[in-house]
């Protein structure tokens, strides 16, 4: 009888023992079972670049202009430069440019040598023979009509060095065409994307995220330098100076949430 009960007793914790590590080897199956995938992996994007491209003529006139003297001594070159100069600024004046549209944009007093070869010893030298005094100035307008008569006052009142042309956006019109062109690129992204899901069957459900570039601009393209010389005689023509319009862009990544039609 007690071997019986001792037999019984030892099936019952085999019994216990099955159940419990059952249990223990279900329970990460079921835990897995319940867990949800997470709904970003989930998603279907498309990701898509718009553009947008507009051809815009300039409205600003960039001039860059001056005078470079040389006489024997620092003192003397420097009158003779301001003296000049004092005559061009009051000749583009008289055409229409005021204050607020000059700036000066360079100005250099440095020393001038010459260089020679000493015939006894043989060696090169140098000799300080005097000094060069260089005033840039720098005229932005919007007064492009007036672009030749700017540059012909300012040659005929003394001007000797014509270092840059070139015409350009203002601000406010830059901002404008930004604000416009960034709206064409996102409705050109969206174009974009539901022609390449239309033979998929499916369609844009929502943004995911949008990346916005710079805005660009083409550098402006100066002309060559042009110098004026004493001996270069002055043509009574106006100087032909022509603008052209430029073709400024943007573009926007968007990536968009897409579902099935």
């Amino acid at each position: 009888m007690k071997h019986s009960k001792r037999i019984f007793t030892a099936m019952i914790a085999v019994l216990v023992v099955s159940v419990t590590v059952g249990a223990i080897s279900v329970t990460p199956n079921a835990v897995a079972q319940e867990e949800v995938t997470p709904f970003p992996s989930r998603e279907k994007v498309i990701s898509v670049t718009g553009n947008a491209i507009s051809s815009v003529k300039p409205n600003l006139a960039n001039i860059s202009f001056g005078v470079e003297i040389q006489e024997k001594t620092a003192k003397d070159a420097l009158a003779s430069n301001s003296e000049l100069m004092n005559k061009v600024i009051a000749a583009i004046k008289q055409v229409g440019i005021t204050d607020s549209e000059i700036s000066t944009s360079q100005f250099n007093i440095y020393p001038v040598y010459d260089n020679y070869q000493d015939k006894e010893t043989g060696r090169y030298t140098q000799e300080l023979i005097g000094y060069r005094v260089s005033n840039i100035v720098h005229v932005e307008t919007q007064k492009l009509n007036s672009l030749a008569a700017i540059i012909d006052s300012a040659v005929e009142a003394g001007v000797n060095r014509v270092d840059s042309v070139y015409f350009s956006l203002s601000p406010e019109l830059a901002s404008n065409l930004k604000d416009e062109l960034l709206e064409e690129a996102v409705l050109n992204a969206k174009s974009k994307a539901e022609m390449a899901l239309a033979p998929l069957n499916y369609k844009i459900i929502g943004v995911k995220a949008v990346s916005l570039s710079e805005f660009s601009i083409p550098y402006p393209m100066p002309m060559y330098d042009m110098a004026y010389g004493e001996g270069i005689a002055k043509s009574s023509a106006p100087t032909p100076i022509f603008s052209s319009d430029q073709d400024v862009n943007t573009s926007v990544n968007v990536v968009f949430l897409i579902g099935s039609n």
